[in-house]
């Protein structure tokens, strides 16, 4: 990840514990700050395109059925606070996924986990992108969580494929 992306990361987290849900976000890690399991992982890929062009097609929330070659199909129930829910390709997975953020201007949104597979709790994920120099960009993928006791390898793991299978399939989707 370049410097340039991590400056905006801190400065995107920076504004989300003041802008977002009252300080919610601020206090996730406050919470679990003590907590000798909680873990994050990130992920990045520099992606041929604008940040406009990647923002269209990932933006809309349950527009990842279009994009991330695991999942299957993807419903919304909601308007005003859209929960997704993801099958995976195979119908063996599912994922029930609330958003909790969302900021058309800075080009991202922010989802937690009501049920998963994921040998977690506390999870927060974001996905975000940012406009680099020469007309191409960054896409972003984060999560936060607090693995189960024993399942931390498990639990990286896990998110590692997600968030890596996602982005090699945007890069290769906009691939000069």
């Amino acid at each position: 990840m370049n410097h340039r992306v991590s400056r905006d990361i801190r400065r995107w987290m920076n504004k989300s514990c003041i802008n977002l849900a009252l300080g919610v976000f601020c206090a996730l890690p406050l919470m679990h700050g003590s907590d000798a399991h909680a873990a994050s992982l990130s992920r990045s890929v520099n992606v041929s395109a604008t940040a406009s062009q990647v923002w269209s097609v990932i933006g809309p929330f349950c527009a990842i059925k279009d994009w991330h070659p695991v999942v299957g199909t993807c419903s919304l129930d909601g308007v005003h606070s859209p929960t997704r829910t993801i099958v995976t390709k195979d119908g063996k997975t599912t994922f029930v996924e609330p958003q909790i953020a969302r900021n058309e201007a800075e080009r991202f949104y922010s989802y937690t986990f009501k049920s998963s597979p994921f040998p977690v709790t506390h999870y927060m994920g974001t996905i975000w992108v940012v406009s680099d120099p020469g007309g191409t960009s960054t896409v972003l993928w984060t999560g936060t969580y607090t693995p189960l006791p024993g399942k931390e390898a498990e639990a990286e793991a896990d998110f590692a494929g997600v968030f890596d299978a996602g982005l090699a399939a945007l890069k290769a989707r906009f691939a000069n």
